[in-house]
């Protein structure tokens, strides 16, 4: 199964949009590949948001979540900021239970975060 039906890529301004299309993400999926490819539009495009959207997912193994580390590290290191939207309840455990709800903001769907990080930050 080839990275490009199970990743999705969209640019809208500063933000890059990923979309997840398989409900599973695990080794079968190809996650080196797809990291590659994250890694290469992070220093590529250097956007200032990347917003990761896990509305079809229902399942994603632990190499995922290292994954999602290793580009939030990438990006914030560019001055950027990754964001999830879409996620459910049982994937949004696994967050907690590793204490990466505290490392990402999380949104109940893409046009709520595209709102979001379109608006000026406070302070």
């Amino acid at each position: 199964m080839e990275q490009k039906r199970i990743m999705e890529l969209e640019t809208r301004g500063e933000v890059l949009v990923v979309r997840f299309a398989a409900p599973a993400i695990g080794a079968a999926t190809n996650l080196e590949a797809i990291g590659h490819d994250l890694r290469d539009m992070i220093q590529k495009k250097q956007p200032a948001f990347m917003i990761i959207d896990f509305t079809r997912v229902s399942f994603f193994s632990s190499q995922m979540l290292g994954l999602l580390v290793d580009v939030w590290r990438r990006l914030k290191d560019c001055g950027g900021t990754v964001v999830i939207s879409g996620i459910n309840p049982n994937l949004t455990r696994v967050f907690r239970i590793t204490s990466l709800d505290k490392v990402f903001d999380f949104y109940p769907d893409t046009d709520t975060a595209l709102q979001a990080l379109a608006r000026p930050a406070e302070g």
